[in-house]
């Protein structure tokens, strides 16, 4: 069922850095009496290929409680430390690896990366956790459907999540997944849809 919308936007912010925000709210149902509303958001440089997180940011915001978590990578020391509303077991520094992203920037690297038959493997630091995420892309695209758009994308579905299964959907030209699937035990939980985008010339 319709629960709410989000959007998700990357944009300069001056020099070499930029930044990509995403924002859930829910609109509906439960998610709506509940207050639900996520906002993430993580600066980042670009290093040759890689996308490189310098912050980031989380606050949620629901019926009687709100959380903020915000993060540091310091890349000349090869650390990133959370700081809010986080347990005590996630404050401590971590160690960074070149390539290392944050989970909102995976998002931009599956889509530069998703090719063909192609294994995809990232090192998400976000939050006070690593970990691990491995990615398998279709060998043929597959038609999505959504309202009255329609996209030839490619299927790119994790394969190291044991009972969480994410699938996106990643068609060619378009700056962010064409679809976002979680999946728990077999069963759909949260299903984001493109339904506009905007490109900045």
């Amino acid at each position: 069922k319709l629960a709410g919308s989000a959007s998700m936007k990357v944009a300069p912010r001056g020099g070499e850095q930029w930044q990509i925000d995403l924002n859930v709210k829910g609109t509906r149902g439960f998610a709506r009496l509940a207050g639900l509303n996520i906002e993430q958001s993580t600066v980042f440089d670009v290093e040759g290929d890689l996308f490189r997180p310098r912050s980031q940011a989380t606050v949620r915001h629901a019926l009687l409680m709100g959380k903020k978590m915000v993060g540091t990578y310091d890349w000349t020391n090869h650390t990133a430390q959370w700081q809010g509303d986080i347990k005590k077991n996630r404050r401590a520094p971590l160690s960074l690896q070149t390539g290392d992203l944050s989970a909102l920037l995976m998002n931009l690297a599956v889509i530069r990366d998703a090719a063909p038959g192609r294994q995809l493997d990232y090192r998400v630091v976000d939050n006070g956790r690593v970990r691990e995420y491995a990615y398998s892309v279709s060998t043929e695209p597959e038609t999505v459907t959504v309202e009255d758009l329609s996209y030839s994308a490619l299927r790119v579905s994790r394969t190291n999540g044991g009972n969480d299964e994410t699938i996106f959907w990643v068609a060619d030209g378009v700056p962010t997944p064409v679809r976002i699937l979680q999946r728990e035990d077999g069963q759909d939980g949260i299903d984001l849809r493109l339904v506009e985008y905007q490109g900045v010339p």
